[in-house]
Parts: structure tokens; sequence; C-alpha cells
């Protein structure tokens, strides 16, 4: 404590207190890499959450999305794809590791419709989860009292059986479970 004091001290020249900063930094690094580990497998589970698919980003004009990421940022973007059992166009954006999803209203009963009514510019709409075995997973959540939003799997963008569990029940986040 005392050393970030003296580390933001104006009698403490910028030399020494980038090297305070630094160190410091370094610490903190070194405390959590040498920490346990946060994840931990629940035992016996009847079905794995598994890696991050992607993250769901509504937008209002989906040319001028796509142009961002293919144009702009250089990302490899995918064709339109329109979805109408969810109301939806989707493109994806490949990232290496994961992948965005821009989605954009399809037709007037749109789930994205309401959101962008809400949030002009649009935004994060939600994160969406591999899991083993998807039916497994419903009813293990269910029995958990976490509210599904639809009864049976549907058929995600990329052809797997995915289900949405309610934001309410997960922080505050729209999560998309697909099954890999």
């Amino acid at each position: 404590m005392l050393k970030i004091y003296l580390c933001q001290s104006p009698q403490v020249g910028v030399q020494t207190a980038l090297i305070c900063r630094v160190s410091g930094a370094l610490r903190i690094r070194r405390n959590l890499s040498s920490s346990q580990s946060l994840v931990q497998k629940v035992p016996n589970a009847l079905w794995n959450l598994g890696r991050l698919n992607h993250v769901a980003i509504a937008v209002p004009d989906l040319e001028k999305a796509k142009s961002l990421y293919q144009n702009v940022l250089g990302a490899k973007v995918s064709e339109t794809v329109p979805l109408p059992d969810h109301g939806v166009s989707t493109i994806f954006v490949e990232l290496g590791n994961t992948k965005l999803e821009l989605l954009h209203p399809l037709g007037q009963n749109s789930p994205i419709s309401g959101f962008l009514q809400k949030n002009k510019a649009g935004g994060m709409h939600h994160i969406c989860i591999e899991v083993d075995d998807i039916k497994k997973a419903m009813s293990d959540l269910k029995q958990k009292n976490i509210r599904l939003l639809s009864e049976e799997p549907k058929t995600g963008a990329h052809g797997k059986p995915v289900v949405f569990l309610h934001p309410k029940d997960c922080d505050g986040v729209l999560v998309e479970l697909e099954e890999a």
C-alpha cells in the first residue's frame, strides 16, 4: 500500500513512478497466476459446458456493420443468412478463437426489432456457449430453476439445436446454448 502511495506522490520522479507501477502489475499478475483455478468441474455432470461459440450484436444496418468488420477491420465475414424461424438475418464475423454474430430484424415479429427500439445504435444481444448434450442441459437447468425461453430446442444459424436461457436467471445476460 505504501509503495503505491509513493508512486503517486508528486515528489517521486517519472522513472521511479513507472517502475513502481510495473512492479505492482507484475505482483498482481503473479498472484493471479499462482492462485487456484476458479473454474471447477461439477462432479457427475450429465452435460458439459463448452467453449464460447459467439457473441451476438444487434445492428440497425446490417450492410453497414458488415462493411465495418470486413472493409475497415479486415475480418472474414459470411454472407447474410436469413433465419425466418428466429425472425433475424445474420452475418458471422470470424475472429479465430470465436465469432461475432451480427443480427438484424427479419419481418415484423422479430425479437431484434424490440431490442433495437430500446437501443437505437444496436448493441450486444446475447452470448452463445456450446454444450455437449442440449437435452440433458435443458432438463438439468429446469431442475435448477433456470427458465428456458422455449420448451424444445430450435435449429440455430449453424444448423444445430439451440435454446435460450432467461436473462433474469443469468445475471442479466441472454444466454444461448448450442449443441456442439
